[in-house]
């Protein structure tokens, strides 16, 4: 028979496995919790990194885009600048040259023909890079400013001086003037720096009366060429 004072021990010794166990668990529990939220804070860490990282990226980018987007329309100012300078001094020192042989001076063609070398490069480096619309007011004045050039070299064999002097003058100040002018506007509108509600059938007009004008020249000069030949050129 146990004796009440053995059983009272046990209750003691049972009593305290089951304070170990408890004491253990909560234990347990708090170092699970601890290293739950440690580990739960370790990837809300990293994602928060990945997204500020991505950001960042995304922001760089951008930055990079826009500085293209700068660069690339500064390339495109400098080259309308270039090429509308050009066409000016190549335009000037051709009626320069026709106004100093008209007054009896002497003319040097080496002015003249560094405007019109000066224009053709820029023209050539043009052609790779305008747009359509533009290119072909750029294309149309290349072909009227060489209808100049053909009219200031062939003023010492004109038949006529006086009218060729006149019609040179005409050319230079009227339709070459108005084709310089009208570069000018197509390359400002391009750029969206000029914009008018009818610049379109402006353009138009303006380039189709300066083709005309130029097919026109090129007909009589090529007449009086024809002319000046004599003979022996019609047979």
């Amino acid at each position: 028979m146990t004796s009440p004072v053995a059983a009272s021990g046990r209750e003691v010794d049972e009593l305290g496995d089951l304070v170990d166990v408890t004491t253990l668990a909560v234990a347990l529990i708090s170092v699970g919790g601890t290293l739950g939220g440690t580990l739960g804070g370790a990837v809300l860490s990293q994602r928060a990194s990945r997204a500020e990282a991505l950001e960042q990226n995304q922001r760089a980018e951008r930055e990079r885009e826009q500085e293209r987007k700068e660069y690339a329309l500064q390339a495109k100012r400098d080259l309308y600048a270039h090429l509308n300078t050009a066409a000016r001094a190549y335009r000037v020192a051709a009626r320069d040259a026709v106004l100093a042989a008209e007054r009896g001076e002497s003319v040097n063609p080496a002015d003249l023909d560094a405007a019109k070398d000066a224009w053709a490069d820029q023209y050539s480096q043009a052609q790779m890079a305008l747009v359509k619309d533009v290119l072909e007011v750029a294309s149309s004045l290349n072909r009227a400013l060489g209808i100049g050039y053909s009219v200031v070299k062939q003023l010492p064999s004109s038949p006529d001086f006086d009218e060729a002097y006149q019609r040179a003058n005409t050319w230079f100040s009227g339709p070459l003037s108005d084709g310089v002018y009208l570069l000018r506007v197509t390359l400002r509108h391009d750029l969206g720096v000029e914009a008018g509600p009818h610049f379109e059938q402006t353009r138009m007009h303006m380039l189709t009366a300066l083709d005309s004008a130029r097919n026109n020249l090129a007909r009589l000069l090529d007449r009086e060429r024809f002319q000046a030949a004599g003979p022996a050129a019609r047979t």
